[in-house]
This record gives C-alpha cells, structure tokens and sequence, in this order.
C-alpha cells in the first residue's frame, strides 16, 4: 500500500518477540552511555525475567569470553520512519541512511552489542550474568542473547565505511585530587574512559557549557576546553 507502512504481526506467523531479561547499569540517563559497546569497561548485570531463570538455559555459556545482546531501543521509539538520520560522530549536520548507522532511531528499535563475560552467579533472582563494556542504559529489555564465536565474527579485513574517517574524539581527563578521592577506585577508571570518549554531541564545542553526566551514585559535572576535559564538581546520590 502506497504511503503507509507495514506492519508484520509476529503472531500469525507462530512467533512472539519476548523479553527475556533487563539489564542493571550504571546509567540512569542516556547522556553519557559509550557510543559503542567495549570503548569503557562498564559493569552489567544481566537479571532473567522470571520464566527465564531455569540456569539450564546459560549450560555451556560460561566458556564463551564474550556475548551478543540483542535488545530494545525502549527509550526511542518513533511511531515514524525516517530513512536518514544524523550521526552525532559526523557533527550532527550529515544525514545518512538509517541502515548505515547504529542509530537507535530504527523502524524496529532492535541494539546489539558486543559484551565480555566476566562470571554467572546463581542468587535469589535466577542465574545473573556479569559482564563487562556494556553501553545500555539502565533497565534496557534484552531480547535475546548469543555467544559470540571468533571464527565467524571476527573479520580483521572488514571495513567501516563513512566511520573510519571520523575524527578522534579522545579527551584528555582532568579531575582534581579532592574530587578522586571521593569515588572508589574501580569506577574512577570507568569514568576516566567515559569522559574520555567525549560524551558531548560533536556540534556542541563551547568552552563554557557546563555539562552533567550520572554514572552510579555518582553525578558530575564538567567543561571541555583545547581538547581537555575537566571536572568541576562531584555530587554523591543516594
């Protein structure tokens, strides 16, 4: 039909799109979240929704160093397609076409990302994966999860089309002494590699804009100058 768009309903088919699991991240907004998965060793926790926790289901993924997570973009749902959209790694003013990008803004608002293994534990919730450099916000429904295989995923000659000429947004990190010591160890090195990759849009490039960025308990707030990041204030959450 002309102008209208269509939609499949899975169930006449004999198949259902269920969630299966929710993550548990640092992020409680999306300001911030690494714009690709494995870029900052963030934690995970996967929780199984409850006719999911059978740990007969995860048998033999404890071999596996890292896993696929398909999931759902349940932050941008558009009722409307757009067939180009505008990656912010190319400033925010080039549009390209939607299945060239990872953009969230898709007909179907489906992820995947690329996470390390790091342990399964059995708690009073199920099986709970732990992995490491996830790049989801808090709560995101996974659909789906699958081992990931060396030998038919990883391909040294592949190339990244329009991505590869982007430039480096590497900052460099300054936190002051009286601010470091207020956040433990283990998540000053994750919150280095955030801010690192400049969680700012690329448009916006103004030496006095302060920006916020949650991680944790943690609320910060910083300014970006000559190609340095610099945190200003550090705010404790319950």
């Amino acid at each position: 039909m002309c102008g209208k768009i269509s939609v499949v309903n899975l169930k006449e088919r004999g198949s259902t799109v269920k969630i299966i699991a929710k993550i548990r991240t640092p992020f409680r907004e999306k300001f911030g979240i690494p714009r690709q998965s494995g870029l900052a060793d963030v934690p995970g926790e996967i929780v199984f929704e409850k006719e999911y926790r059978n740990p007969d289901a995860l048998r033999g993924l404890e071999g596996f160093s890292h896993l696929w997570l398909i999931f759902s973009f349940s932050e941008s749902v558009r009722e409307e397609f757009s067939p180009t959209v505008r990656p912010p790694r190319l400033g925010g003013n080039r549009r390209m076409g939607v299945f060239a990008t990872r953009s969230p803004f898709r007909p179907n608002p489906i992820g995947l990302s690329c996470v390390r293994l790091e342990k399964i534990e059995e708690t009073e919730k199920g099986p709970v994966i732990f992995v490491r450099g996830a790049d989801l916000l808090d709560g995101t429904p996974i659909l789906d999860i699958k081992p990931y295989l060396p030998l038919a995923d990883c391909h040294p000659e592949a190339t990244g089309g329009f991505a590869e000429g982007v430039q480096d947004h590497a900052l460099t990190v300054s936190i002051p002494e009286e601010i470091e010591k207020e956040i433990l160890q283990e998540d000053l090195a994750v919150i280095r590699e955030i801010l690192a990759e400049d969680p700012r849009p690329s448009y916006q490039n103004d030496p006095t804009r302060i920006y916020h960025m949650d991680y944790g308990r943690y609320s910060l707030s910083f300014s970006v100058a000559d190609g340095v990041l610099t945190v200003a204030e550090l705010k404790l959450c319950k």
